[in-house]
């Protein structure tokens, strides 16, 4: 396996949507919340398509069916309890009550964890195969822009310079390398993790698409945006499968 296409990878999915969403910051506020709404639907597809599609499946190829649906539900279990911390964040608007009860100092430490996690998720996925890695750090490259978005404006909003916000968002972001060039060089010593890690992957997945980005998506009404909200939803899905069997 490839580490240069790991590590563009890990760039690409932390660094590079940091970058993505501090140049979308320059559109009118209108448009840029738009833009935010059509990607969360776009995400939530992506991230249910690389968990149901991807991972639990070769997780199960490879461990006791029983043992990966526990795994999976004991990581929701972990996630709800780390977001009530506000340590798995993704609430992907500046005004949501978690923003405004946390401060910048928290929002960065959260955003780093989750970073550190998503490089875990993405070198993981390399290892069943580099077309499923490639999908799956789409995914987070699809819901980490409008989450990036949201960190930008609690930033800005709590006296941050736009200068000093990319700042530190480019240093959360990088927490992904991170983890995700421990896991290649953990993996390469004890490759029967793998199947493990992927059914937490999943559950990660699963509690972001489900908790976070579908309660966004409610908050819209209407037959037009609702139906758009879908097409989306099965476009991201879509994408995972094409390149998942590409």
């Amino acid at each position: 396996m490839e580490l240069f296409y790991i590590i563009l990878a890990l760039f690409i999915g932390s660094i590079g949507s940091v970058g993505i969403a501090s140049l979308l910051l320059l559109l009118p506020d209108y448009r840029l919340s738009k833009l935010s709404e059509l990607l969360v639907s776009l995400a939530g597809g992506t991230l249910l398509g690389a968990a149901f599609l991807g991972m639990l499946p070769k997780a199960v190829s490879m461990l006791d069916s029983t043992m990966v649906f526990k795994l999976v539900l004991m990581g929701i279990l972990l996630f709800f309890i780390l977001e009530k911390f506000i340590l798995w964040r993704a609430c992907h608007n500046k005004d949501c009550i978690r923003h405004q009860n946390a401060s910048a100092q928290l929002i960065l430490i959260g955003d780093a964890f989750h970073n550190f996690i998503d490089g875990v998720i993405i070198v993981s996925a390399f290892y069943t195969s580099v077309e499923f890695g490639i999908a799956v750090s789409i995914s987070v490259f699809a819901h980490e822009i409008p989450q990036e978005i949201a960190d930008f404006g609690v930033l800005l909003k709590n006296g941050f310079t736009r200068k000093r916000a990319i700042y530190f968002n480019m240093l959360s972001g990088a927490t992904a390398l991170l983890g995700g060039l421990l896991t290649f060089f953990v993996l390469n010593v004890a490759r029967n993790m793998v199947p493990y890690i992927l059914a937490f992957s999943a559950s990660s997945f699963i509690y972001i698409a489900l908790a976070d980005l579908v309660p966004q998506m409610h908050k819209t009404i209407g037959i037009k945006k609702s139906l758009i909200q879908l097409f989306l939803i099965l476009t991201g899905v879509a994408i995972i499968y094409l390149i998942k069997n590409s």
